[in-house]
């Protein structure tokens, strides 16, 4: 079951943050585009996402990052459940009814072994929710589908209780902030990556100085000139002599900590540079958190790794000339959102090669499709993955999308790819 799952349908995801807007996990989602497949049996839809979850290596992918994976009461008592690991997932329980005394039991032991539960689509405190309260850990509440004046009732129905609340749909940044106010702690949605657009938006000093490292690292010029504009950021110096001395030279340790910034620039060399850079004028520019955590440069990242993949399994002869143009447009597609500025208005101030503006501006050849494709896939659009899968050339299916994310995901991790 788990290849067939895995070739007809996608398995989505949509991040889920915290507080300080880090990321805190994915709610994992198998979807097919084919017809009348929302009226298939929701049990064997779950059984067929734990498997891909297990046969994709998702433990590993997703790193400290949980998996929210719903469960539907006729799944819960299957032996299987348990095959999921209880330090890597959250079982969401999917009831349309009031749980039976077989429900409450399964529910019970689950938590005894350690795993967490919680339930979605919460209405308030009735029979369906009532006997569960004490077992979960988390309540998720659809927040696009009730008013402020409802959200606030439900929220403030579970202030006592030690619960933490998820609010599920946001899709604006105030929208986020309202739930925030009344005690949610985790938020479900993709309003990171909508940010307000306005032309001719004032850079910071930093963005504006990251931009000029990028220009320049992107040019053949001299390696002094680099080293000297380096210089005049003593933090961003600072974070290089970091990153290399961690990473070293092309993933090796080093035997010799790096102590000279032209020696540091040779060892990381200018590709690893211009993409470090390009991640950088994603972090947020308020400081807070880690920006490793940024929720928009990991779907950044992830991005530009995914149309590296996708690149090395399409037509022959295509991976070497574009994986690094690859890269580099899945990354730049983000750039609005972080910036707040039209694409072409950011393209004026990055010099890109044709190709690479051409995919961004008008999604035009290969870059553009695989692009496109990428976009639909992070908008769960599965119709619309199918569509674009049909017209790119090579051998990308379904199978082909899912497994590409767990590459990028366990790369993006750390843990190879």
């Amino acid at each position: 079951m788990t290849e067939q799952s895995l070739k007809n349908a996608f398995l989505f995801r949509q991040p889920i943050v915290n507080r300080q807007q880090e990321l805190a996990g994915y709610q994992l989602l198998l979807r097919s585009a084919e017809p009348g497949s929302d009226e298939c049996d929701q049990t064997l839809s779950t059984a067929a996402l734990c498997a891909a979850y297990s046969e994709l290596g998702m433990q590993s992918a997703l790193g400290n990052s949980c998996a929210y994976i719903g469960i539907t009461a006729g799944f819960l008592q299957q032996e299987s459940l348990e095959l999921l690991p209880a330090a890597g997932v959250v079982l969401e329980l999917l009831l349309d009814r009031p749980p039976d005394k077989a429900t409450l039991i399964r529910c019970r032991c689950l938590r005894d072994r350690g795993y967490l539960l919680a339930l979605s689509d919460y209405r308030g405190i009735d029979d369906r929710s009532r006997p569960l309260l004490p077992m979960v850990d988390v309540i998720k509440i659809d927040a696009s589908k009730a008013d402020h004046g409802a959200l606030a009732n439900l929220a403030g129905s579970l202030r006592n209780l030690p619960i933490r609340l998820l609010a599920q749909g946001v899709d604006s940044r105030e929208l986020m902030e309202r739930c925030r106010s009344l005690g949610f702690v985790l938020f479900q949605g993709r309003y990171f990556a909508q940010a307000e657009i306005v032309s001719g938006r004032r850079l910071s000093a930093s963005q504006a100085a990251l931009i000029r490292l990028i220009n320049l690292v992107g040019r053949d010029v001299d390696v002094a000139l680099i080293e000297d504009a380096f210089k005049h950021e003593p933090a961003l110096t600072l974070n290089l002599l970091r990153v290399v001395n961690s990473v070293g030279h092309r993933g090796n340790r080093l035997s010799q900590p790096v102590t000279s910034l032209r020696h540091a620039i040779n060892l990381f060399g200018r590709r690893h540079l211009q993409r470090w850079l390009s991640l950088l004028l994603l972090a947020p520019v308020s400081g807070r958190g880690d920006p490793a955590h940024s929720p928009l440069l990991q779907v950044a990242a992830l991005r530009g790794r995914m149309m590296e993949l996708l690149i090395a399994v399409g037509p022959p002869g295509e991976h070497a000339r574009l994986a690094d143009l690859a890269f580099m447009t899945g990354i730049l597609s983000m750039m609005p959102a972080a910036l707040g500025l039209p694409i072409d208005e950011i393209l004026g101030q990055i010099a890109v090669e044709d190709e690479v503006r051409a995919a961004l501006c008008q999604h035009a050849g290969l870059l553009g499709s695989i692009l496109a494709l990428l976009e639909r896939f992070d908008g769960d659009d599965a119709s619309g993955c199918d569509e674009l899968l049909g017209q790119l050339p090579g051998h990308l299916d379904r199978q082909t999308l899912n497994t590409c994310l767990s590459v990028a995901l366990r790369w993006l991790n750390g843990n190879g790819g």
